[in-house]
């Protein structure tokens, strides 16, 4: 682990010369050139500011000639710009022969600022942040690289809720908006997911500080977040046949996450953002998430499976009912939350024809 006690303070140097130094490549993984740029003193929308706030992003069909459409990923709680690297590569929705591709790491995810290595803002001395702020800190980015339009913008998860907030804080600056599993507004059932969570994490960073081994703080957050949340019933059900194994794999997906080396207080603080969320906070929509997602002025694509058991399907409905040029994509996929991932291959293939399409038009 790259943490040590209660404050989760990174053991090694902040910002390393390979932002991919602290995550490992995993398979499946689509690598590309990385980039660090630095935004100065970066203030939040709910006050304070991130001190040297630096951006970590994957540059992806970037040769320095050609002037390709830019498209920008976003990232998932608890992810890297890897998250949706199941649409990039030749061939796919994301093809870097078609597309400028910018990946970018969101605040609190171990790569871009987060608790875990702030130099100067460790642990819990980082400041709360919201998705807004995640956007504000792109849309610097973009400004940095002299970016002054997107072709599109595309997320799942956290990143879908990022791709609704970018159509609503910077109208008309991506041309289209791909947003997987999204919420426009935190539901209830989604934060309750959350604070069970943050209890299992602060109970275990609580066991490290009296001597547990690092990794014991994951131990009762894996069974929650790896699978009663991401998961549904039937598609665990396939998966462990018999229920005498499900131990033996809670202890392998538990190894798996650990070899992430994510931060606890990075999810934590991440997962206070994800609470806080809605649309009707932003652009001066006085709370109204429906106005807020009817001022969404340019073509946008949602899609969810028929089960999710962290984001309910039901958000992502309410966001086709109130953006005008909408298209709906019905994820055929028993994975829940997974559903928009490389878990499910058939669902990925179909999920790459859909945006492909939808960014063609």
């Amino acid at each position: 682990m790259k943490w040590r006690g209660i404050y989760g303070r990174a053991v090694m140097p902040p910002f390393a010369d390979s932002p991919e130094s602290r995550h490992r490549l995993l398979p499946g993984c689509v690598d590309a050139p990385h980039g660090v740029v630095s935004l100065g003193d970066f203030s939040l929308t709910g006050g304070g500011q991130i001190a040297d706030m630096r951006i970590s992003y994957a540059d992806h069909g970037h040769d320095g000639v050609a002037q390709k459409p830019v498209v920008l990923v976003l990232s998932a709680i608890g992810s890297t710009h890897h998250r949706l690297d199941f649409l990039i590569g030749a061939g796919r929705a994301l093809d870097p022969r078609r597309f400028r591709i910018l990946a970018v790491d969101a605040i609190g995810n171990g790569l871009t600022s987060s608790p875990s290595n702030s130099p100067g803002q460790s642990g819990r001395l980082f400041p709360r942040f919201g998705i807004d702020d995640m956007v504000h800190s792109q849309y610097a980015l973009l400004a940095q690289l002299g970016i002054g339009k997107l072709h599109a913008v595309v997320g799942a998860s956290m990143g879908g809720m990022q791709a609704l907030a970018w159509a609503v804080l910077y109208p008309g600056f991506a041309r289209r908006v791909v947003a997987l599993t999204p919420m426009a507004k935190t539901t209830p059932w989604a934060r309750l997911i959350n604070l069970m969570a943050r209890a299992h994490l602060e109970a275990g960073l609580a066991r490290v500080e009296r001597g547990a081994p690092p990794h014991d703080v994951w131990t009762d957050w894996v069974p929650l977040m790896q699978a009663a949340s991401m998961r549904t019933p039937s598609q665990f059900d396939c998966e462990i046949a018999d229920s005498e194994r499900v131990e033996t794999w809670l202890a392998a997906q538990t190894r798996a996450w650990i070899a992430q080396d994510f931060d606890p207080l990075d999810w934590i603080w991440q997962s206070y953002a994800y609470d806080d969320f809605d649309v009707g906070l932003l652009a001066d929509h006085g709370g109204d998430t429906d106005r807020a997602l009817a001022s969404i002025c340019v073509p946008t694509l949602v899609g969810a499976p028929p089960l999710d058991l962290y984001n309910p399907v039901e958000a992502a409905h309410r966001v086709v009912r109130h953006v005008a040029n909408c298209r709906w994509v019905d994820i055929q996929s028993n994975y829940g939350h997974l559903a928009a991932s490389a878990l499910d291959m058939d669902a990925a293939l179909a999920l790459n024809g859909e945006i492909s399409n939808f960014l063609a038009n």
